[in-house]
């Protein structure tokens, strides 16, 4: 038996189809990192839907959030106060910085429990075919910062991708330049690309203690 010849929608004429809400808050979702067409479609029929009830707390907890979190002062990542946890604490080795690419980034270091020292958060690295070169990352503070708080050993923590090098060059010519550091770069047990968040706790502390001299 032959089935009927059914002319499948694609994505666009499908949106036609739905309601005006359910279209806004689908064009929203789909903004999110890591939420593709798909995912993000099943998020919010699943919050429309089967878990409604958790609509009015997941709104109340964003506003309170997005009020009450920003950047740290010093190092850029989440914070209440001027300062971070990490800045603030006195049990923090003050002479090592740690340079990375995103907070998820710190927060996967710190989850591995492989280092004790500061951080700096660049949000991002160079890629001129995306339009991102020093000025949309966070430097405008880092060399005065290096100089100001005694940091003795930089540890590089960028992804071993082509940006993440010429990041890495970048730092090393114009930021470090004269300063009198010990400049190091993590070991990688990560697929090239990959990125510090999907690495397991061995593998980033195999990482740290394998860093090597960079020139």
């Amino acid at each position: 038996m032959l089935l009927p010849n059914i002319k499948c929608l694609d994505f666009q004429e499908w949106d036609k189809r739905v309601t005006p809400h359910f279209e806004q808050l689908h064009s929203v979702l789909k903004k999110l990192p890591g939420l593709g067409y798909r995912s993000s479609e099943r998020l919010a029929l699943h919050l429309l839907l089967d878990k409604k009830e958790l609509v009015p707390s997941l709104i109340e907890t964003l506003e309170r959030a997005s009020k009450a979190i920003g950047a740290c002062n010093k190092c850029g990542n989440l914070a209440e106060n001027e300062l971070c946890e990490v800045c603030a604490s006195p049990k923090r080795d003050l002479s090592t910085l740690c340079i990375i690419e995103q907070v998820p980034d710190l927060i996967a270091v710190e989850r591995a429990g492989a280092y004790n020292g500061l951080y700096h958060v660049l949000r991002g690295k160079l890629s001129p075919i995306h339009g991102v070169g020093p000025e949309q990352l966070n430097l405008q503070n880092l060399r005065q910062r290096i100089q100001d708080d005694g940091i003795e050993e930089i540890i590089l923590a960028l992804g071993n991708d082509i940006e993440g090098e010429a990041t890495c060059h970048f730092l090393q010519e114009e930021i470090f330049n004269g300063l009198d550091l010990s400049v190091s770069r993590i070991g990688f047990g990560l697929p090239s690309g990959g990125g510090l968040p999907f690495a397991d706790a061995t593998t980033l502390k195999s990482a740290l203690d394998g860093r090597r001299n960079y020139q």
